[in-house]
């Protein structure tokens, strides 16, 4: 429970490159609902980002219009706290104790760690095996009730969960063990070229994702060559896995029903289907380019909402860092 009362989320976003509509539907516009029920903390996880080669003067960028994603899709930074995760030295010195209270085994068992160790051998580094760890830390620093996960950081949740009770056990309550949160609104959104794959902006194909900060024309083009298929009914189902996945996203963008965009295509075929979801998409994001174009030109404000954010961050993160240490046995530093 967080200082004034509400229960506190926490999230983090890897500064890995522009976001695509999966990510908005999937996490960004869920969070805008949150963030007056709950005390949130947002941040932007470059240490998380480091465990494959980054160029850093990318990096340094992405870190920023991830931040100007963040606001311009409606998280506000007078009702959050938002912070970049290496301003916050507590993150990396919570991970080292935890590092100690986590199995070998735990680690090992880690199924993004598997596939990512098979594409990455060249850079199998120490990171790539422990950053579950910070993640853990990322998390129970801000004594965190929910955390919104996917199905593919389940078992990520899971190691915060088992090592926020192993602490406790061993050294007395310390941690909330944190729970997992899952909206049931939050829209699935597939690829546009090969619907039984999630979108996403690392694909070959570039007519598969829609980035948040593309241009309108683009992103028109892009839903007019989606793979439907050659029934020509606009049905809901899983026979029509293309259609489908575009009706999803077509009811999250404009919260219509599924049944309703059904009905008012019935007799229609794909074209009139197709250019007025199109339309639809480019109306709802149109505000969301045109602001973070918009914050990308004031940067005196972003680093403002990153100053004040580590601030906050940093004064609950020190909270619990200096509780651990003195549970663990280290002397308080007197400067």
């Amino acid at each position: 429970m967080g200082e004034n009362g509400k229960k506190v989320i926490f999230s983090g976003v890897q500064p890995s490159g522009k976001m695509t509509l999966g990510n908005y539907l999937g996490a960004l516009k869920s969070w805008t609902k949150l963030q007056d029920e709950y005390e949130c903390f947002f941040s932007m996880v470059n240490m998380h980002a480091i465990t494959v080669p980054q160029d850093p003067e990318v990096l340094r960028r992405q870190t920023i219009e991830l931040l100007a994603q963040f606001i311009a899709c409606g998280i506000d930074p007078d009702l959050n706290t938002i912070f970049i995760q290496s301003h916050v030295h507590e993150h990396a010195e919570l991970s080292w104790a935890l590092c100690t209270l986590t199995y070998m085994g735990e680690l090992n068992r880690m199924t993004q760690y598997k596939d990512k160790s098979r594409k990455s051998e060249q850079n199998l580094n120490a990171g790539l095996f422990t950053y579950p760890v910070l993640m853990a830390a990322d998390i129970l620093l801000y004594q965190t009730d929910l955390v919104p996960v996917g199905d593919d950081q389940k078992q990520h949740m899971e190691l915060a969960r088992d090592l926020a009770t192993r602490f406790n056990n061993r050294f007395g309550d310390t941690f909330i063990v944190p729970e997992g949160y899952y909206p049931k609104e939050t829209a699935r959104v597939m690829s546009l070229q090969e619907p039984e794959k999630k979108m996403s902006k690392s694909d070959a194909n570039p007519s598969a994702f829609i980035l948040l900060a593309e241009d309108a024309d683009s992103t028109a083009k892009k839903i007019k060559k989606a793979v439907t298929d050659s029934i020509g009914i606009v049905k809901y189902n899983d026979e029509q896995p293309g259609l489908k996945n575009l009706i999803n996203i077509y009811s999250a963008m404009t919260d219509k029903s599924v049944e309703e965009i059904v009905a008012m295509y019935d007799g229609k075929g794909y074209g009139a289907f197709k250019g007025e979801m199109a339309e639809a998409v480019v109306e709802h994001l149109r505000p969301i380019r045109e602001k973070y174009n918009y914050l990308l030109e004031n940067r005196d404000y972003l680093e403002g909402i990153y100053t004040r954010g580590a601030e906050k961050a940093s004064a609950r993160a020190g909270k619990t860092l200096r509780d651990v240490y003195d549970r663990i046995g280290f002397i308080p530093r007197k400067f």
